[in-house]
């Protein structure tokens, strides 16, 4: 089916402003919101936009999403997620977390768990830790990034250092379906392979959304960790690299929902 006349107007301007909302389209166009909805639906199952809460954006971009905007993408697939790495993580173990929204999840998904020493550089995983009983919490040192909370730069990745865990619970902004996990920022990518070197075993926590993005600075391959956690299955050629390196991969359940522009969400 070819696209309408209104939907390649979308497309042009998500690729000229870089994210369009469901409100802005409807007034622009005066349709309603339900309307706009079902042509981002379209789009984004065509694989030509990918959604964002309240709207969409260009798929594949190479520019991260704001902190707070992707606190709000996949959240419920990023719960599944958390839980099921919880289950990797016994009582009375060592862990270290970087930053991310889903590293977030895993973090509240351990809040009752006793007796962990978690070392991390985002200062939102202590505060979601803080109080909960018997854990001993270790951030590291640095330059704050404001913007998510994260501990950043050459001060953090020599503290992380000097530690050896029983696991790394790590996220990444994109995954490619050659087997490379990706971030943005070379200064937290640089931490996160300090967290590598130091832990036993590595836990990748990612949501389905980021086969779906492009980032510019490689944290590993997939070869290099020991448990996939996604929520998804991924692409056929990203799971045939995982069973060629015995890389434990766990799919954990749907996406977040076969309609994820429906009114409830977007209004």
């Amino acid at each position: 089916m070819n696209l309408t006349d209104r939907q390649n107007d979308i497309l042009t301007r998500a690729a000229t402003q870089g994210r369009v909302s469901v409100d802005d389209l409807a007034s622009q166009f005066a349709v309603t919101p339900q309307t706009i909805r079902r042509d981002l639906n379209e789009l984004c199952g065509r694989g030509l936009l990918t959604r964002t809460y309240g709207g969409a954006r260009p798929a594949n971009t190479i520019s991260n999403v704001g902190y707070e905007e992707r606190r709000e993408l996949a959240s419920e697939g990023k719960r599944r997620i958390a839980a099921a790495a919880a289950r990797h993580i016994p009582d009375r173990s060592s862990l270290i977390l970087n930053i991310g929204t889903t590293t977030e999840h895993v973090a509240r998904a351990l809040y009752h768990r006793r007796d962990l020493v978690v070392i991390t550089n985002n200062l939102n995983v202590i505060n979601i830790l803080s109080g909960s009983p018997a854990k001993e919490l270790i951030i590291a040192g640095g330059v704050v990034r404001q913007t998510d909370g994260g501990i950043v730069g050459e001060a953090a990745m020599e503290f992380i250092r000097n530690f050896k865990v029983d696991l790394a619970v790590i996220g990444a902004s994109a995954l490619d379906e050659d087997g490379a996990v990706l971030d943005f920022d070379y200064r937290e990518v640089s931490v996160a392979r300090a967290m590598i070197d130091c832990a036993r075993r590595t836990v990748l926590v990612a949501d389905h959304n980021k086969f779906e993005r492009r980032a510019t600075v490689r944290i590993c391959d997939i070869s290099q960790i020991d448990i996939f956690v996604t929520d998804a299955e991924p692409p056929p050629r990203f799971r045939q690299i995982c069973q060629r390196h015995g890389v434990h991969l766990e799919v954990v359940g749907d996406p977040v929902d076969p309609d994820p522009l429906d009114d409830g969400e977007l209004a």
